[in-house]
């Protein structure tokens, strides 16, 4: 019993960790100020944030840390790296030391590696102590990572500063507060027991309970998360997050209470006949389908080539061969890199990738200039909260899909596809209206439609390409954001420069261009290459929709046996 409270506190502490560790997503917030006190260009401010993403190029290393140091010291050594690179900008930009801009870059890298560092411990934590719902554990800690922004505006309000380079120094301590308050869950993990069916919907039912909590959280950000009126009641509104974010500490005592309530709790929240379909071993547990699938694939070779000549027959198209040539014909099959790299669906994966969630991550980090350049500038921190609390609501609809299977059933790749769909229109919306509520409208839309896609990616890899493989193959795909990063924000930079030197408005060092013309063809190539990304997520869920009903109709017929 004790053991299964302490899992519930490990999970609160992956969401502490998870929650104030997103310090990417705040760039945008003090970017002008570093661009003014470098006296750089708005190209060099790019570099900038590539360098923050090209961080997650060198995650791998998070796992070789992994296999020779113990998981509390890998989490304060990621600690210490973003206290070093952000505890050192805060001294840049308060013209405390000088550093050349070099050595900026490579502490933007090492502050990327950071997160990377952090997101890795969370999801060891996730997987170790939650077997049987890890999708669930891993799409709730991921979606508090989205909120950061919204937290660190609302620190920011209650401290009361008028210098945004207090972002830099909250990057810094907050992270390494958060770990340190960790610490004592992560020390004392259970070992666990496999849980039986209704131990597993137990659970269940509390991760139900944990996100409608996330959903007053987020709620409760967006509305708040930019209130800065008074300092007094901003402290308020800091310490009413704060309470939200300690509040599922009730949660263990939910476990120990179980024993006394449980036929109580077993007929108030009975699954027969629920519109909810909530996660069931047989479900979930992959990895068991793929020990068993050696043994059964002549007879699941019959089925498949017999569904296959039966659909044959069925589509007459000129995209037809396109969308059946060496499509995936069973989920969770191991692909190696090598193989990875040969298959038709992860290439049209990546770049719904690219095309999708990256060009919205780009679209966050220059935030900042796209306000200031509409004449925005004071409106910032909100269009920055407004991000993230919207990119937390689409973490948080990733895991949607998994409690509503009972009544709407449809292929992941097809909720990705569904997902896609706002990030052209903002961007359409961005390019024909410069004025503030297109500006917000369009915010709210790319962050609603990446934290969705940066979510959903993780179980999507691991269906579509093995379990097994994900800490490869995931890493291979996440390459895509800092290319990304650097191909969309290079573009961005030189159309804003060259509207910056025919309309020259210079704050000390560096130009500052005004005016629609800014962002007007960044927008405008932004919403064809999402369009891109958009068409080629629906090839990818035509081509392996045949494998999503085979799984459907598997795990359906093995219910029924049960």
């Amino acid at each position: 019993m004790a053991g299964q409270s302490r899992k519930w506190m490990i999970l609160v502490a992956t969401i502490w960790i998870q929650a104030f560790t997103g310090t990417n997503f705040d760039f945008s917030a003090y970017s002008s100020d570093l661009k003014s006190v470098l006296g750089i260009s708005q190209v060099q401010l790019n570099y900038l944030a590539v360098a923050s993403d090209l961080g997650k190029v060198f995650g791998w290393s998070s796992g070789l840390a992994l296999m020779y140091f113990p998981l509390w010291v890998v989490l304060f050594m990621a600690a210490f790296m973003g206290f070093f690179s952000y505890g050192l900008q805060w001294l840049v930009i308060r013209n405390v030391i000088s550093l050349p801009y070099v050595l900026v870059f490579l502490l933007c890298l090492l502050a990327g590696c950071s997160i990377c560092w952090f997101n890795t411990v969370c999801f060891v934590l996730c997987i170790k102590n939650f077997s049987a719902n890890r999708p669930l554990a891993l799409s709730l800690t991921i979606a508090f990572n989205g909120v950061s922004a919204a937290l660190y505006t609302l620190a920011d309000n209650a401290i009361g500063s008028s210098s945004n380079a207090i972002y830099l120094l909250l990057n810094a301590s907050i992270p390494l507060i958060s770990s340190i308050a960790a610490l004592i869950p992560i020390l004392r993990q259970p070992s666990l027991d496999p849980l039986p069916p209704d131990g597993v919907r137990r659970d269940s039912i509390i991760f139900l309970i944990l996100n409608f909590l996330s959903i007053l959280t987020g709620i409760y950000l967006l509305l708040f998360g930019s209130n800065s009126s008074d300092e007094t009641r901003a402290r308020l509104l800091f310490g009413g997050a704060i309470f939200l974010l300690i509040f599922p500490l009730c949660i263990p005592g939910i476990v120990y209470a179980r024993e006394w309530f449980h036929r109580t709790i077993h007929s108030s929240f009975s699954l027969h006949g629920s519109g909810f379909m909530l996660v069931d071993v047989e479900d979930l547990e992959l990895h068991k389908e793929l020990l068993t699938r050696e043994s059964s694939y002549h007879e699941n070779e019959t089925v498949y080539g017999n569904t296959r000549q039966k659909s044959g027959g069925e589509k007459d198209g000129c995209c037809d061969t396109m969308v059946k040539k060496d499509r995936l014909e069973m989920l969770g099959e191991e692909h190696p890199a090598w193989l990875l790299v040969r298959s038709l669906d992860f290439w049209l994966y990546y770049i719904a990738y690219f095309c999708g969630g990256t060009i919205g991550l780009v679209y966050s980090n220059n935030l900042g200039q796209i306000a200031e350049s509409v004449g925005q500038s004071s409106n910032t921190t909100t269009l920055v909260t407004l991000y993230s609390s919207f990119s937390f609501f689409g973490r948080l609809l990733s895991a949607a899909p998994d409690y509503i299977r009972a009544k709407i059933y449809f292929a992941r790749t097809g909720w990705l596809t569904i997902a896609l769909v706002p990030t052209p229109i903002a961007f359409f919306l961005l390019a024909a209206s410069g004025n503030g509520l297109a500006l917000h409208i369009g915010t709210a839309l790319v962050g609603l439609s990446s934290g969705f896609i940066f979510a959903a990616a993780v179980s999507i890899t691991s269906e579509l390409f093995g379990p097994n493989s994900i800490g490869v193959n995931h890493n291979i795909l996440i390459t895509n954001i800092p290319l990304g990063s650097l191909v969309y924000g290079v573009l961005a930079a030189l159309v804003y420069d060259s509207h910056a030197s025919s309309s020259l408005n210079i704050i000390t060092d560096s130009a500052v261009c005004m005016g629609r013309q800014c962002y007007y063809l960044t927008f405008l190539w932004w919403g064809c290459l999402s369009v891109l990304g958009l068409t080629s997520s629906l090839l990818l869920f035509l081509r392996t929709r045949h494998a999503y009903d085979q799984f459907e109709v598997k795990r359906i017929s093995t219910s029924l046996l049960y």
